[in-house]
């Protein structure tokens, strides 16, 4: 049975993300009623980082609502920006429902009656309990990391794969493929290598990315000249079995089957456009990027406005926190000029 919980708010947030908790304090300084919603914890996509992140940029470009990130050195590392983040729901006592999913969006901002909604329906990840709120406007910051890019091979599920990595205790002395080329490739490829694993990396381009971290990219070259990490390049993964991997390279056609125990496939992420499109908002097909007025961010569909990485379709390294974090004074602001004008 699903619990219906709040009278009408003005605002819905779902996603509780950096961008997500920069939109809940726009939302609260401009008074407005304001609910956000996590399907896991408060910045679940930061705290599934690598345990030893540094982050690229200074802890500056990370901060929201006008609250300092102190940090030890130069760049912040996760735990840092964890317990920051922690400290910006308190001091503005953000109303944030963690491990609260949404499950479905209806109503339109134009409906018949004279208030116009959206229902908005949840699902405890804890409890299972349903419930439903109702709400005025949409604001959308779901990110991308939960949602992995696919291989579409034999054996991608299994156990022995993941799309993330976090920590490299549990791979000493063991053979470690690690699939991609870019930052999330080049990162885990180093930690495992120094935590005591046999390290291969298989990337489909000539050479790993030339926008891998400054710091990162010859530290990680210089180990593939050295033969520390071996590195197969214009190279695919066609098949995972238990005990090997099976490798093309895309140049001669040769395949070989490598001796393996786990292998990291890091070659990206997505967001959730089946959830998009199920609330009506239009998906570029070659791009990937969601229909809004980038003046407002509000999409094709009134009422519900998109915020941080939801918005760069495919080109999902061009927003990050440093830009996103601003979009909830964009949305916010946007609101209130509509109102007003009324």
């Amino acid at each position: 049975m699903t619990r219906e919980i709040e009278p009408l708010l003005d605002i819905i947030i779902i996603g509780g993300g950096p961008t997500g908790l920069a939109c809940a304090i726009e939302a609260q300084r401009a008074g407005l009623n304001y609910l956000t919603l996590e399907k896991g914890c408060v910045v679940n996509s930061l705290y599934n980082y690598p345990a030893q992140l540094v982050f690229f940029t200074t802890p500056e470009l990370l901060e929201i609502g006008d609250l300092p990130f102190v940090c030890e050195r130069e760049k912040p590392v996760r735990i840092e920006a964890l317990k920051y983040y922690r400290r910006v729901v308190d001091t503005y006592r953000l109303r944030v429902n963690q491990y609260e999913k949404v499950t479905r969006v209806s109503g339109s901002a134009n409906s018949a009656n004279s208030v116009g909604h959206y229902l908005v329906e949840t699902e405890s990840a804890l409890t299972g309990e349903k419930r439903s709120y109702r709400s005025r406007k949409i604001i959308v910051a779901i990110g991308y990391y939960d949602y992995a890019n696919s291989l579409d091979i034999p054996g991608e599920d299994l156990p022995k794969v993941s799309h993330y990595y976090k920590d490299a205790h549990p791979f000493y002395d063991r053979d470690v493929a690690v699939i991609g080329g870019a930052n999330s490739a080049a990162i885990a490829a180093l930690d495992l290598h120094r935590h005591g694993a046999r390290v291969t990396m298989i990337h489909r381009g000539h050479q790993l990315r030339r926008t891998i971290k400054y710091w990162i990219l010859p530290d990680i070259e210089n180990r593939i000249t050295n033969g520390e990490v071996k590195a197969y390049f214009q190279t695919v993964v066609t098949q995972i079995t238990p005990p090997t991997i099976r490798i093309r390279n895309l140049v001669t056609g040769e395949d070989l089957e490598l001796q393996n125990d786990f292998v990291f496939a890091l070659t990206g992420y997505h967001t959730d456009n089946d959830f998009l499109r199920s609330m009506g908002v239009e998906i570029d097909p070659e791009t990937m990027k969601p229909s809004f007025d980038p003046e407002t961010l509000e999409s094709n569909v009134p009422g519900i406005y998109l915020a941080g990485v939801v918005t760069a379709g495919r080109e999902t390294g061009k927003i990050f926190i440093e830009n996103g974090r601003f979009h909830g004074g964009q949305i916010v602001n946007a609101i209130l000029n509509h109102s007003r004008q009324k």
